[in-house]
């Protein structure tokens, strides 16, 4: 290869490597899930996600992610989630959400035996204020340990 076509290749590269770096998420603020052991999810494990919250002037979306195995035996899952602010607040809240039609197809994206949701929890929702809030999610099943749920997670972004 020349002089000329090697620095056209350097120039096409820098300006690919421009385009993918300046289209970053810049909406999302945390997107953390911690897997769970055995795929067994524990009254006694319960998830905590520090998120910061640097302007309490927006609004945000958040959600709960959630991944489990085809072998997950139930088409709902019941969460405890409590949100602590910077002031020490705590507040809980038992929410349900719903992971397949009444059919058992699962409504979550599949790959192989897995399945991913990104569950709307609080959206276009505001912070009192700025400063760090820690969501916990304890599972609220009947079952203990709740079996093959594989990771639970929160996603928190700025709302568009």
């Amino acid at each position: 290869m020349n002089f000329i076509g090697k620095r056209s290749l350097t120039a096409a590269f820098l300006v690919i490597t421009v385009f993918f770096t300046s289209c970053e998420d810049t909406k999302t603020i945390v997107d953390t899930n911690l897997e769970m052991n055995s795929h067994d999810w524990s009254y006694l494990n319960k998830v905590r996600i520090p998120v910061t919250i640097q302007n309490e002037s927006i609004a945000y979306n958040v959600y709960v992610n959630l991944r489990h195995t085809a072998d997950y035996k139930y088409s709902n899952i019941f969460l405890l989630i409590e949100t602590t602010g910077p002031d020490g607040k705590k507040t809980t809240e038992r929410k349900e959400f719903t992971l397949a039609q009444p059919d058992g197809e699962w409504l979550g994206k599949g790959s192989g035996n897995m399945y991913s949701y990104q569950l709307p929890y609080k959206m276009d929702y505001r912070f009192a204020k700025k400063g760090k809030y820690t969501f916990q999610l304890e599972q609220n099943m009947r079952d203990n340990p709740l079996r093959e749920i594989t990771d639970v997670g929160i996603r928190v972004e700025k709302a568009e």
